[in-house]
């Protein structure tokens, strides 16, 4: 079997072309799908822990989180084999930068984190308008909407947002964060989210509380 100690090792250490041959060499080694997701997990915990601790930086976490990405892409076909179709999701999240925002280093770590820790991620990029998030709402049936933005501008978007939700009939039903550097309880008042944070690792925390309270 693969020194699957060592994969989570590359990743930790973001050795990008390393990890992604160590992922098909375990996997054609016939090691268990889920003991390599594991190994995956393993890594991005650690590089969690050390960007919390200020042994990473966000440049390195951003790095790490993308070479998980890659991984993922490579890994989930296996998995989907292995259960006969897709892995049950503990939630399911819309999330995007706002409309007027086309900033996404923020966005694409928890993305990368949240389906890291299980959630089924429908991620819309960035400029995304107030229609497509409740129509990627309705069509996953999410139990989350997580929009980000760092512009002042992008507060009226969240606002139009959340307004847009509620019109739909589902803002009773889906719980709503906001992410960016300088949200803030004002930003979560006037927006009228339910949890706001800047931190990617925060935002994972906060996502399963909402689930564990479902």
């Amino acid at each position: 079997m693969a020194n699957l100690e060592s994969l989570t090792e590359s990743l930790v250490e973001m050795e990008e072309q390393e990890t992604l041959d160590q992922v098909e060499a375990a996997l054609a080694a016939g090691e268990s799908p889920q003991a390599v997701l594991g190994a995956l997990s393993d890594g991005m915990n650690i590089v969690g822990e050390r960007y919390s601790c200020q042994g990473y930086f966000l440049a390195d976490l951003v790095f790490a989180a993308e070479i998980f990405k890659l991984a993922m892409q490579r890994l989930e076909p296996a998995l989907e084999a292995q259960g006969g179709g897709p892995r049950e999701p503990i939630g399911r999240i819309v999330v995007g930068t706002v409309e007027g925002d086309l900033h996404d280093i923020g966005k694409n770590i928890f993305v990368a984190l949240a389906r890291n820790a299980g959630f089924e991620v429908v991620d819309l990029g960035i400029n995304v308008p107030p229609a497509k998030f409740i129509e990627q709402a309705k069509r996953i049936g999410a139990d989350i909407i997580g929009m980000s933005g760092i512009l002042t501008m992008a507060v009226a978007s969240m606002v139009k947002t959340v307004e847009a939700l509620t019109e739909a009939g589902l803002r009773e039903r889906v719980k709503v964060i906001i992410g960016g550097l300088p949200v803030d309880d004002r930003w979560q008042e006037k927006v009228g989210s339910d949890a706001y944070t800047d931190d990617a690792y925060e935002g994972i925390r906060i996502c399963k509380s909402f689930m564990e309270g479902s």
